[in-house]
């Protein structure tokens, strides 16, 4: 399943967040997108997910236009195909370990506690399904957050920043993790990064800039 941007532009006002990003991310390919800060490489996540909306250009993903579904289409896509990093967690405080884990699941229908255990052992998290988030470091909630995207197998994976508050081996260990689900079940991996360990394990490295998107001659992070 192809992931497709054409075109793209964001405004905020009279300002421009990013104008005439074109990219393509095939199946199982791993890209990663540098730039300075307020580039708008967060944004330009959140327009390929869906969560945001962009003012030119169009979003495909396996030849359905993105930009041209409703609200509740755009979730029930998003739901089966998306699988997302967010840079602040987003896990819910109510529901322990396994449950937040467990989320894409059980929206989808489907109850897989071996397959929810045996996500948290592969990120470092065995035996802790149990705990509340509260209970869990900033490293341990990030793998939380890592092990829901993951869960239900997305076609498509969208990372920001997934290794910033990871010490330097997990993050590693982390970066295994993504990069084998691009390899051993054909997921576009798309991941926003400051690190030069982590894009250095990409496909392609892309630099952000708000006239467009370049690919790197060299990493520059």
């Amino acid at each position: 399943m192809t992931l497709r941007i054409d075109n793209l532009g964001k405004h905020y006002g009279e300002a421009a967040v990013f104008e005439h990003v074109t990219l393509e991310v095939a199946s199982g390919e791993f890209v990663a997108i540098v730039g300075e800060s307020g580039v708008g490489k967060s944004t330009l996540l959140n327009c390929m997910a869906g969560l945001d909306s962009w003012d030119a250009g169009s979003v495909m993903h396996d030849g359905t236009d993105i930009g041209k579904l409703d609200d509740t289409a755009r979730a029930l896509w998003r739901r089966a195909n998306v699988g997302f990093v967010f840079q602040a967690f987003h896990v819910l405080p109510h529901l322990d370990v396994a449950q937040n884990v467990a989320l894409p699941l059980m929206l989808m229908g489907r109850n897989d506690p071996v397959r929810v255990e045996r996500m948290l052992d592969v990120v470092g998290l065995a035996g802790l399904g149990a705990r509340l988030p509260q209970q869990l470091s900033g490293g341990q909630l990030q793998r939380v957050a890592i092990a829901r995207a993951l869960v239900h197998r997305p076609a498509l994976l969208l990372a920001d920043e997934p290794t910033g508050n990871l010490d330097p081996t997990t993050a590693s260990r982390v970066m295994d993790v993504l990069f084998a689900q691009t390899r051993e079940h054909g997921a576009s991996l798309v991941l926003v990064t400051h690190s030069v360990a982590a894009a250095a394990r990409a496909d392609r490295v892309l630099h952000l800039r708000v006239d467009g998107i370049y690919a790197n001659a060299r990493i520059e992070v």
